[in-house]
């Protein structure tokens, strides 16, 4: 029986040195190469990424605000007697001179007979609302109809408490409208309401619209752009190219591979970003026009980081 638990016990220890030796051998082997020497050194990982180009050209800050054209002039028509209208000379869209007539009236009571008169147009224009209607009585408080005055036309905007800073005469607008899609129609702002309005803590604004070829209508619906900022000859770039870490704010920047012929390297470059507006940031210092940035793919890069650049997107428009 002692026999038996020497033998036993003799094999766990040979077992276990063996063991031993093997992972010794294991750990002196760390780092050499198949023959016995040191292994080569591994590959630098290279990262696939997007480019563009830094873009020299105008930015511009702007209110984005919707309202409803409206003639910019309008005039209404009286009759100069309370009565009946028994007959229209016009309709919604007729062109009238002044003293054109407008509708009849007739100023009968009941046991009393009068000669119907005739209300005329007091200003030349554009007929855009006809409340009268044959039938009705009205008094000389209620206007027979709407003109008008000339083809120029407005949009009324109320700009929001916080923006009125940035409003002032004279500031350029972009228009567009769903009747006229990819279309932009000019404006400029014509008139700033000296007040605001208490409940809705909002400003009235007017705009004077360019129409040509009198496309645009009374009526429509806009939306309006008031540029209130607006700068020349900056170098611009696409803001999801900025990484902010631990204080810093930069871009990689492309640069030929010193140590491989063909190759690129991203380099960290510091800016100082200025404003930025719908995705585009102005760059204040520290990057020049045309020079390449990575676009795609920078958030894993490191400065010297090797590079496979797989497109190259075209950059920012100029204007």
């Amino acid at each position: 029986m002692k026999g038996a638990k020497f033998l036993v016990l003799t094999g766990v220890l040979l077992l276990t040195f063996s063991g031993c030796e093997r992972i010794k051998e294991a750990y002196s082997n760390l780092g050499k190469g198949p023959g016995g020497g040191p292994s080569a050194p591994a590959e630098a990982p290279v990262f696939a990424v997007n480019t563009t180009t830094a873009a020299q050209g105008q930015i511009r800050d702007y209110i984005a605000l919707s309202g409803d054209i409206v003639s910019g002039s309008t005039v209404d028509a009286y009759s100069d007697a309370a009565g009946k209208v028994t007959q229209l000379f016009v309709s919604v869209g007729s062109r009238l001179r002044k003293g054109d007539p407008i509708a009849e009236v007739d100023p009968s009571r009941p046991g009393m007979n009068y000669v119907p008169g005739i209300a005329t147009a007091p200003v030349g224009g554009t007929v855009v609302s006809l409340p009268a209607q044959v039938g009705m009585t009205i008094s000389q408080a209620v206007p027979l109809a709407r003109i008008a005055a000339g083809s120029a036309l407005e949009i009324k905007l109320y700009v929001a408490e916080r923006f009125i800073s940035k409003i002032s005469m004279g500031l350029p607008c972009e228009i567009s409208l769903d009747a006229w899609p990819g279309e932009v129609f000019r404006g400029t702002i014509s008139e700033v309401s000296p007040v605001v309005d208490p409940a809705s803590r909002t400003m009235e604004v007017r705009v004077n619209v360019d129409n040509p070829g009198s496309r645009l209508k009374a009526g429509m619906f806009a939306k309006v752009r008031i540029i209130t900022e607006r700068k020349n000859n900056i170098v611009k770039i696409p803001a999801g190219t900025l990484i902010e870490r631990l204080g810093e704010e930069y871009v990689f920047t492309v640069e030929a591979d010193p140590e491989n012929a063909g190759g690129f390297v991203a380099r960290k470059t510091i800016i100082k970003p200025g404003i930025v507006i719908d995705g585009v940031m102005e760059v204040q210092d520290g990057l020049k026009a045309d020079t390449e940035i990575v676009v795609r793919g920078q958030t894993l890069l490191t400065d010297g980081a090797r590079i496979n650049i797989i497109e190259k997107v075209p950059p920012l428009a100029a204007n």
